[in-house]
């Protein structure tokens, strides 16, 4: 705006001084000849009417000047304003094309940013409304599952009947399975819950990884026996200390093996590798059962989301096991992959020896 100011006003200048010097040439030439008339020359000779009609001109060149180089520009605004007028009416999906490096081409690129920050804001609501959505959805369908099964259980037990010793016994076991299930499910949703919004808080310490991982294999003895399951710990070092919040880790590695436990029950075999190469600590966790199909691999870490095989009695939860590991990875930061082919099912952990948690810019591991 300012350059069309100063253009206009050069060009109302120009024609000023064009205008006043043959005004001026018509005036002399006028009273050299016998055309010369009082009126004319009242109104040609310098004075205030003619100062006052040059001015009012200057005005008019002036304001037509600006009025066509502004032209332009005017549309641009109009361009603009209804851009503005479409988002207050709801439609997000109206950018202004930026044009030139004056202020009206400033205001259209903050003018797309804030469209931009607004959609983002928007999806980030409805992704809000559908994980909680969602949420309600899964946890209703998980824990209504063991709950009605211990319900029925108990109201067999609690009716009495002709039920022998053994078969009491029996439906008292089931009943306490299933409550620990539930347990577990409720554990997941509150674990998931205060990592997303984070609201959990980290304890760094020294741990032993090599150790940890012993200790969680020996615990899950149970669980393979059951499955007729057989697991096998590796590393290239007898003991490996790091920096890390221990209960956490624990939890990552027991999720990992749990989940290689109940999908893995076909191929017989669970390997658990720690291999240590200079500041990184890998851990590989390997099942040689259910092979996950290629174009689910990129989702399996996603909350609630479950390998549709899964969904089972005896497999199926909440869907959060992974989404927790996969955070707990991050608070570390780590990283996580998985691939899985007729070779295996590989989950692979990569961790710092030492971890620096006041390092707010600290990398994820690539």
């Amino acid at each position: 705006m300012a350059v069309n100011i100063l253009y206009s006003a050069v060009i109302a200048c120009l024609t000023e001084i064009f205008l006043i010097t043959n005004v001026d040439m018509l005036v002399n030439y006028l009273q050299t000849t016998e055309h010369a008339g009082a009126l004319w020359l009242s109104v040609l000779q310098p004075g205030t009417l003619a100062t006052t009609l040059y001015v009012i001109l200057g005005i008019l060149i002036f304001s037509v000047s600006f009025l066509l180089l502004q032209r332009k520009s005017f549309q641009y605004i109009g361009k603009v304003a209804a851009a503005v007028r479409n988002i207050s009416e709801g439609d997000l999906n109206t950018p202004v094309e930026v044009e030139g490096d004056d202020e009206f081409a400033s205001m259209a690129a903050s003018l797309n940013r804030m469209e931009a920050d607004i959609r983002e804001l928007m999806d980030k609501e409805r992704e809000a409304e559908r994980t909680k959505n969602e949420l309600i959805t899964n946890v209703a369908h998980d824990l209504r599952t063991p709950l009605t099964s211990i319900i029925g259980y108990l109201e067999l037990l609690s009716v009495g009947g002709p039920l022998g010793e053994e078969q009491k016994q029996k439906y008292i076991d089931i009943a306490y399975t299933k409550a620990r299930r539930l347990e577990k499910l409720i554990e997941d949703l509150f674990g998931f819950t205060k990592m997303n919004y984070g609201k959990a808080t980290m304890c760094v310490g020294n741990v032993d990884i090599v150790k940890l991982l012993e200790q969680l294999l020996e615990e899950a003895y149970p669980s393979f026996a059951e499955q007729n399951l057989t697991y096998e710990l590796k590393s290239n070092t007898a003991s490996q200390m790091i920096t890390a919040d221990g209960n956490l880790l624990a939890r990552l590695f027991d999720n990992l093996i749990n989940n290689a436990i109940k999908y893995g029950a076909d191929g017989k075999r669970v390997e658990v590798k720690v291999q240590t190469e200079g500041e990184i600590v890998t851990v590989f966790v390997t099942n040689y059962g259910y092979v996950i199909p290629a174009g689910e691999l990129p989702l399996i870490f996603n909350k609630f989301y479950r390998v549709e095989q899964s969904r089972s009695s005896s497999t199926g939860g909440t869907g959060l096991g992974l989404a927790i590991v996969k955070n707990i990875v991050d608070m570390h930061g780590g990283s996580i992959s998985v691939a899985s082919d007729m070779n295996g099912t590989v989950f692979t952990v990569k961790l710092r020896v030492n971890f620096d948690i006041s390092k707010e810019n600290f990398g994820t591991i690539g």
